[in-house]
């Protein structure tokens, strides 16, 4: 297939698109001069131009010097599957190969997902409550270490440093403890 003559084209695809409704339609827009014929394959398999069985149906529109062609599949697709879109012309062809992928592994995969994200942020509420319920816990026990701390250096302070005034617990009367003696003085008025 050499250079076209003039005013003649091959065949060239100028658009092509997937959606998915209800149904999976993808579309082939092929130009040329002269007009190109369209066939779609799936797999290995041929399938006619407006024909219909029960998993797929094909319509094409010719509006010269533009074919367009819509495959519409019924059925969900296997993982892989494979479409190829071919116009031709006795200038030149155009193919294009779809592979396709399954919606339904699409919605596990996207419950998947789905479940590890609230998995995710009940993990984190529940470690946050948690943690807000031992706060009080972890604040009483702090307090208690610090208080037996400042009373074991009180001790030891007065103890050995005899200019520390000593606060009586009675008015008049003072209670020295070095180590384990005590005794009991009267303060004079």
């Amino acid at each position: 297939m050499g250079q076209p003559p003039k005013g003649l084209e091959p065949a060239r695809l100028v658009s092509s698109s997937c959606s998915w409704k209800k149904i999976l339609q993808c579309t082939c827009s092929f130009h040329g001069v002269p007009t190109p014929s369209v066939q779609w394959w799936i797999e290995s398999h041929i399938v006619g131009v407006d024909s219909t069985n029960d998993s797929h149906r094909v319509n094409s529109t010719i509006l010269a010097p533009w074919n367009n062609t819509t495959i519409s599949l019924t059925e969900l697709p296997k993982m892989g599957t494979r479409l190829l879109c071919e116009g031709e012309n006795e200038y030149g062809n155009y193919s294009m190969s779809i592979v396709l992928m399954s919606i339904k592994s699409y919605l596990i995969t996207q419950n998947f997902i789905s479940g590890l994200f609230q998995g995710l942020i009940c993990g984190a509420i529940v470690t946050t409550l948690l943690f807000l319920c031992l706060i009080p816990l972890i604040v009483k026990y702090v307090r208690k270490k610090l208080s037996n701390k400042i009373e074991v250096t009180e001790t030891e302070g007065s103890l050995s440093d005899p200019s520390v005034a000593l606060k009586p617990e009675e008015p008049g009367r003072a209670v020295v403890m070095p180590s384990s003696v005590s005794w009991n003085v009267d303060l004079l008025p």
